[in-house]
């Protein structure tokens, strides 16, 4: 090769890739040679794979041998991961965010129960809301009516939620589709009750049994920023329908007589309550 060609950058940059080490890369570039690569323990499985990514190499059980096994077996279950997720999400979730979508609503929240579980709620006493209940975890109401709304009945699906990996790459996958708001995770489902036990005063007290199971939550809402907007040109008084009026300096009342209730509205702002809206 002729030192015009090896100079130049096109070279220069075959030999360098961006984001790719000189290890790394003279490790992978073994594969071109023996069709196979050995990662020494010195080097990072993890840095080799992107390497092969980067060079287009096949990351697989034929193409690359590791002393660390862990750490190979770790990248291809993610790349595992990664393709049974997907099967997931068009064969199961998709078709519940769909529904979700047809009554109007910008997020789901699914719950992946087993096969065999089995929900019976009781219609006269359904799951405490806005209760702590036995297992210390806060039902508010929209959690019992909201994020209830989606179940899923499948235990493969169960499985595969339960590794903390694998929920990382499916939180990648939906980034990736472009949802957001996106929470994975476990949490306790009631199933059916238990017993109903009277506190103070007869009020009845509803004891559910709770497993754990998975969980997705997520949101395609675009404009979630303006939907949380409050619009204070829309508060209206008894007492001056029209703000319009009081947007000049309100007079002196010289008998102290209680203000009328649209004046101090606008004097004293910072006492009202607008509900508990999350500045964030």
């Amino acid at each position: 090769m002729s030192d015009d060609v090896s100079n130049s950058p096109t070279h220069s940059c075959l030999k360098n890739p961006s984001g790719v080490g000189e290890g790394p890369q003279s490790t992978s570039l073994e594969f071109y040679k023996q069709g196979i690569i050995r990662c020494p323990p010195s080097l990072e499985v993890s840095d080799l794979r992107e390497a092969c990514d980067y060079l287009l190499i096949p990351f697989n059980d034929r193409s690359i041998r590791c002393q660390n096994l862990r750490s190979f077996l770790h990248e291809i279950s993610n790349d595992g991961a990664r393709e049974e997720f997907e099967k997931f999400l068009d064969a199961l979730i998709l078709p519940e965010m769909v529904s979700c979508a047809r009554r109007g609503e910008r997020e789901c929240h699914i719950v992946i129960l087993l096969e065999e579980d089995v929900v019976e709620w009781d219609e006269e006493y359904p799951p405490a809301a806005g209760e702590e209940n036995a297992q210390g975890c806060l039902l508010s109401r929209s959690h019992i009516c909201v994020l209830f709304q989606c179940i899923l009945h499948c235990t493969l699906l169960y499985r595969f939620f339960r590794y903390i990996e694998n929920r990382e790459v499916a939180k990648s996958v939906l980034t990736e589709r472009g949802l957001k708001k996106i929470r994975l995770g476990i949490e306790g489902y009631p199933t059916y009750k238990e017993k109903v036990k009277l506190r103070p005063g007869n009020k009845p007290e509803v004891i559910y049994n709770y497993v754990q199971r998975p969980f997705i939550r997520l949101s395609w809402e675009k404009e979630e920023n303006k939907s949380r907007h409050v619009d204070f040109q829309c508060v209206r008084s008894r007492s001056i329908p029209n703000l319009a009026s009081v947007s000049s300096d309100p007079p002196v009342n010289p008998d102290n007589n209680p203000q009328p209730e649209g004046i101090a509205l606008m004097q004293q702002p910072q006492e009202l309550n607008y509900g508990d809206e999350d500045p964030n």
